[in-house]
């Protein structure tokens, strides 16, 4: 064994050596095999390989059983005893127990450190996937992100996608007008689904503080990389939010990591156990991502590990990238699993001397059919291998050891608190207050006003009452005046004349009395007759 390999296993005693090359290991690969026949134990040898080369590594721990990576081996662990005998079988002088740099991860934050994104990195294509949505609400949660970056509203947690949703909700016919139809039923189909991922645990992914690739691409004082753990046994719950977290922890390292070409060892290695869980029902839209982000994320200098029961588990676009390959044992008791072997052998190299397809359902736990890629980057003869045993402890550890390393690793005061600062929740609950406050004092006024102009009316009405009858009575008043001057006139005319007429006679009988005693009682009578219709008129 040298610096320039990680080595693998022999043939036996005697027989020949297996070892990956790491200027091939940004190359990619395969783990592949039956449950119970040594895939774990492969994983692990290859993770002690890198980190002692100095390249960290992250992988996630479906079992448990890869946290002892962080403690030495013991000789007097019941698990460790065959593991020595199987040294000294494939020749291996140098083995010893030793232990690596391990940080711990959980996206529930109780067997690690909180591992967060937020909404916005994760972005629609994922989430979609993540919640199952169809393209017709993939599209409408499209129009959701495209409105947030438009209006400069961060999308942090699944609270503030249910508020941009809200708002979406809100202004659909103007949004139907600007991207499409946007309808009640896809913004209802994604709030459950929401509802369903916050039940599953999904909303304790999403916030701050967002993990910082740079707490990833790390090594000790040793110069050991480190190995990140992701605790995935509560997570395998939960197989969609397993799948979709690792796909964008692999696009993230696509998109912040710069370009090295072929380096001398790989910047990062990702192991991605369970694999099939990420093509399962998968898209096509999204294979092709996956594709797209293992082929061009070599240049990155990472090197991506396919873990599966089944090769046939990853699709043809992607197995076809995967040059270094080990393969446990399958079993062929189906015809799915007949199907199985004879893609497997027809994956490798073929060596004159072995049967691949026989010798796959014949191989014993911890043997494995190994090819590799060689200094030129050709696929090696395939040969039957016998998997060197690890150096770190070979299984769970207790929670008093787990605690111990995590409060040891430095990194728990960045990442064990929740930030929430201001966001698309705040800003939109804060708009609505905004918008509510304006309309009630819209409403305030608009009362007011109708109020006042109530009030103007009815004084209006009260003044017109009292002009006319004030003009009533101004005229009521001049009729009585002019009656009364009409009354008076008459009547001094009246008065004058019968006045006249009986001055007349008075003084008629004063100034010539005894003519008018001579007169005859005949002209008396005629004077009264011409008197009596003035008082009568009087009367």
């Amino acid at each position: 064994m040298d610096n320039e390999t990680i080595f693998i296993g022999t043939a036996g005693a005697g027989g020949a050596r297996q070892a990956l090359r790491l200027d091939r290991a940004n190359r990619h690969g395969l783990i592949a095999g039956a449950t119970g026949t040594g895939k774990t134990i492969t994983l692990q040898g290859l993770a002690e390989g890198f980190s002692r080369a100095g390249v960290p590594v992250f992988l996630a721990d479906v079992k448990g059983d890869l946290a002892g990576l962080a403690l030495p081996g013991s000789a007097t662990h019941k698990l460790h005893d065959p593991f020595t005998k199987r040294a000294r079988l494939i020749d291996y002088d140098t083995y010893a127990y030793e232990d690596f740099p391990v940080r711990f991860w959980d996206l529930f934050g109780t067997q690690g450190h909180p591992v967060r994104t937020t909404v916005s990195e994760m972005g629609p294509l994922l989430l979609a996937r993540l919640m199952d949505l169809n393209d017709t609400q993939e599209g409408v949660l499209t129009i959701a992100f495209h409105l947030a970056d438009a209006e400069g509203l961060l999308l942090l947690d699944l609270d503030d996608l249910q508020a941009m949703l809200v708002e979406v909700g809100e202004r659909r016919a103007e949004l139907t007008l600007d991207y499409g139809n946007v309808s009640t039923a896809s913004i209802g189909a994604i709030q459950r689904r929401l509802l369903q991922l916050r039940t599953q645990g999904g909303d304790r992914f999403f916030g701050e503080p967002a993990l910082d690739l740079d707490d990833f691409m790390a090594c000790d004082e040793r110069g050991k990389g480190v190995v990140n753990i992701l605790a995935a046994s509560e997570l395998m719950q939960s197989p969609r939010l397993y799948a979709t977290f690792l796909l964008w922890l692999l696009s993230e390292l696509f998109e912040e990591l710069p370009e090295v070409g072929d380096p001398d060892k790989p910047e990062l290695v990702f192991f991605f156990d369970e694999a099939h869980l990420l093509f399962d029902d998968a898209p096509k839209a999204l294979v092709e991502k996956v594709e797209q982000v293992v082929r061009l994320i070599r240049s990155k200098g990472v090197g991506v590990f396919f873990v599966t029961q089944n090769p046939i588990d990853i699709p043809d676009e992607v197995a076809g990238q995967l040059g270094n390959r080990v393969q446990h044992a399958l079993r062929a008791f189906t015809p799915r699993d007949q199907k199985a072997v004879r893609a497997a052998a027809g994956t490798f190299r073929q060596n004159p001397g072995l049967d691949v397809a026989e010798v796959i359902t014949q191989l014993k736990v911890g043997e494995a059919l190994v090819s590799v890629l060689d200094e030129e980057g050709a696929p090696t003869p395939v040969e039957r291998t016998l998997v060197k045993p690890p150096s770190a402890r070979a299984g769970a550890l207790s929670s008093g050891e787990r605690a111990m390393i995590m409060a040891a690793d430095g990194i728990g005061a960045r990442y064990d608190e929740v930030v929430d600062r201001e966001s698309a929740e705040e800003v939109l609950e804060a708009r609505a207050a905004a918008k509510a406050a304006a309309a009630a004092e819209d409403e305030a006024r608009a009362a007011e006003e109708e109020a006042r102009e109530k009030a103007e009316r009815a004084a209006r009405r009260s003044g017109g009452t009292r002009s006319r009858s004030r003009s009533s009575s101004r005229s009521s008043s001049t009729v009585d005046k002019i009656g009364r001057a009409v009354e008076r006139t008459i009547v001094n005319k009246i008065g004058r004349q019968i006045g006249n007429a009986i001055l007349r006679g008075i003084l008629g009988s004063m100034a010539g009395g005894g003519a008018r005693r001579a007169t005859s009682s005949t002209g008396k009578r005629a004077r009264r007759a011409a008197a009596r219709p003035q008082w009568d008129k009087l009367r």
